[in-house]
């Protein structure tokens, strides 16, 4: 069934980051009037003692009035909910929501803020119950060829269809599959949701109406990080459904991380270098585990554990091989429109992170299962015709050989 909301709990959600929002611009505010007012460095801030009771006089009440109206608001909206009612959340509602979740979604989740999205998998814009009936009745079609699609980054399960093109569907149609449609946090670490994606195929797979012939997992941009964790989490915890996984494809996928993140992560420090602008630095904090994630390409626990996820150095990573005994295919977008030796990315994505090229941690694609997409940017994998054809003829030629 779909998945309903009470417009009160959206209220309240935005209510709450705008509040936080607010007091965390004020305590920058602050921290910056202090260092100003405190003197110059170089003569070891001389007015540091008065300028801090100075700014706390001025600036602790603005965050105690914030807080009070947004505890208030909070407290009347709870009490709205049963006037605004409920309803199905649309497109472009879900769009924000995804896109929040991709750059504040682990600070949603801690808050507990109502806008923080929960793992789900989905089938004609429906949250499925992961149970036999339910999954009988959800889907009456039910093939033995299960289909899961993992979105990426700051996007949904909605995203794949795009420009009236969905890869799901189409494969559905052309080779007989059913399409599950994963809709996560992608704001939280690429590990959480990597155990929680296995966790919740082993509840399909016990849960599927009629007999498995096979899994493939279609994964765009983070999804594909988020999948060959949940294969890596499956093997380690012995969950069936990864010995019936049979083909893994990655789009766009920064298997060894994104340029952007790396950019994001330098302006930051840089930032910090300052003590006048260090207290803007602390507002790049904000963004999520799973963007910083995506500065190397993080997989495992392993890989952000006690590492310092806000300085620079050197890549973390332990390296995590592909999944064993499974048809593992990588495409790569790029601008340029003919090739040639250096090819430039997709706009997000090099073309040697999306195919697992590394002087170290190669993740050793075959040839023939490797492709580049010209002319085609990061979100285009989503809807070009020349790269669907491309998925459609691997998974079809694999399927013959099986």
């Amino acid at each position: 069934m779909a998945t309903r909301r009470n417009h009160a709990d959206d209220l309240r959600g935005v209510t709450k980051l705008a509040i936080e929002a607010v007091t965390g611009v004020t305590q920058a505010v602050a921290e910056m009037h202090e260092t100003i007012a405190s003197g110059p460095p170089i003569l070891g801030r001389p007015l540091e003692r008065p300028a801090r009771l100075l700014t706390k006089l001025l600036y602790a009440p603005m965050r105690g009035v914030t807080n009070l109206v947004g505890e208030s608001l909070d407290f009347a909206l709870e009490r709205l909910g049963a006037v605004l009612g409920e309803s199905v959340p649309g497109v472009e509602r879900d769009a924000v929501q995804a896109a929040l979740n991709g750059v504040l979604g682990d600070y949603l989740e801690q808050s507990k803020n109502p806008l923080a999205i929960s793992m789900e998998l989905r089938a004609g814009g429906h949250t499925l119950t992961l149970e036999r009936e339910a999954l009988s009745e959800a889907l009456p079609e039910a093939t033995g060829k299960i289909l899961v699609l993992v979105h990426g980054s700051s996007m949904s399960d909605r995203g794949w269809n795009r420009l009236g093109h969905d890869h799901g569907a189409a494969l559905a149609r052309d080779l007989g599959y059913t399409p599950i449609y994963v809709r996560y946090n992608s704001g939280l670490h690429v590990s959480t949701n990597g155990r929680a994606l296995s966790a919740m195929l082993e509840s399909l797979v016990k849960a599927w109406p009629v007999p498995i012939d096979e899994i493939t997992l279609l994964a765009h941009s983070m999804g594909g990080l988020v999948a060959r964790s949940a294969c890596h989490v499956a093997t380690l915890e012995n969950h069936a459904w990864v010995d019936q996984l049979r083909n893994l494809v990655s789009l766009g996928t920064p298997h060894h991380g994104a340029p952007l993140e790396r950019a994001g992560n330098l302006f930051e420090v840089l930032l910090g270098i300052s003590a006048y602008s260090a207290p803007i630095a602390k507002l790049g904090r904000l963004r999520s585990a799973g963007v910083t994630d995506l500065r190397h390409g993080n997989v495992l626990d392993e890989d952000w554990l006690d590492q310092p996820r806000f300085e620079l150095g050197a890549d973390p990573r332990r390296g995590l091989a592909l999944p064993a005994r499974v048809s593992c295919f990588a495409i790569a977008g790029t601008a340029a429109t003919e090739m040639r030796e250096q090819l430039p990315g997709d706009g997000l994505v090099p073309v040697a992170s999306a195919l697992g090229r590394h002087a170290e941690r190669a993740l050793h694609f075959p040839a023939e299962h490797q492709w580049i997409a010209l002319g085609t940017n990061h979100i285009d994998l989503l809807s070009s015709p020349v790269v669907y054809e491309k998925i459609r003829d691997w998974l079809a030629a694999d399927r013959d050989r099986g």
